[in-house]
């Protein structure tokens, strides 16, 4: 039985060392029902023409300017026809080819946000096996799982909009927040399905990239504040962690 379809959407930029080994991740899946969309933003590199060498594998793909991630992720949305979507970008990969069979086997029940497992994968070989947290009262300061991990139904997008276009990193994190304020609930499970890479915005860990999350996140929140007691708390929260992180941050760096 394969009844449920999966849309796969890469977003892609300047990605010649990357793509490929995306691109054959999803094309080498057992599961038949699935659709692999690539959006690249215009990419000047050899980009284009890897995505052409897999054009038979790819179910749609479009090369063009785009105005950020959250835009080349929403067009990927208006594209996919799945029930499912995922977000594996050019910088990472689906583990194994029985990913997206053993995805089916653990959605059986239909609900809209599914949370799994996700390795960090460093340029060593190394990897660090990241929380895969289901959407809880921590969610509210923390979105505590990674978006390589989250398989999301369709029908979420539609009801509730794409991702938010003026953020830079943190449209995931805000859309998070806003399905959790209409009271979808998540459910996470005990698998690894992507391998995330380090050269993506989110992975930075000097201090502006750090810095341009931190104020994604408080965006989010702002924009998704439900009452004056969140705000309070919000206020009270970043006040103590911008503090936390700047001495762990220094910390870090005198210990390299």
């Amino acid at each position: 039985m394969s009844d449920i379809k999966f849309s796969v959407i890469t977003v892609s930029l300047n990605s010649e060392n990357d793509i490929e080994k995306t691109i054959i991740s999803v094309a080498s899946q057992n599961y038949p029902n699935k659709e692999h969309i690539v959006i690249d933003g215009g990419s000047v590199d050899a980009t284009v023409d890897i995505i052409r060498k897999y054009d038979d594998k790819i179910s749609f793909w479009v090369s063009e300017p785009d105005s950020g991630i959250a835009d080349a992720m929403n067009k990927g949305i208006s594209y996919a026809t799945g029930d499912y979507l995922l977000f594996i970008n050019s910088d990472d990969y689906l583990i194994n080819e029985n990913v997206l069979k053993n995805i089916f086997e653990s959605v059986q029940e239909r609900l809209d946000y599914y949370i799994f497992k996700v390795h960090s994968v460093y340029p060593d070989n190394k990897t660090r096996l990241l929380p895969n947290n289901d959407f809880s009262f921590a969610t509210n300061f923390k979105m505590r799982s990674c978006h390589q991990g989250h398989v999301i139904s369709r029908k979420l997008f539609k009801h509730y909009g794409g991702y938010d276009c003026s953020f830079r990193i943190g449209m995931d994190y805000e859309f998070v927040l806003r399905v959790l304020r209409q009271g979808i609930k998540s459910r996470s499970v005990d698998l690894v399905i992507s391998g995330m890479g380090q050269a993506g915005i989110s992975s930075r860990k000097d201090w502006a990239g750090l810095e341009q999350r931190f104020m994604d996140e408080r965006k989010a929140q702002t924009k998704n504040c439900p009452n004056i007691v969140f705000a309070a708390l919000y206020l009270i929260y970043w006040h103590l962690y911008i503090a936390y992180r700047k001495i762990s941050h220094v910390f870090q760096k005198d210990h390299i």
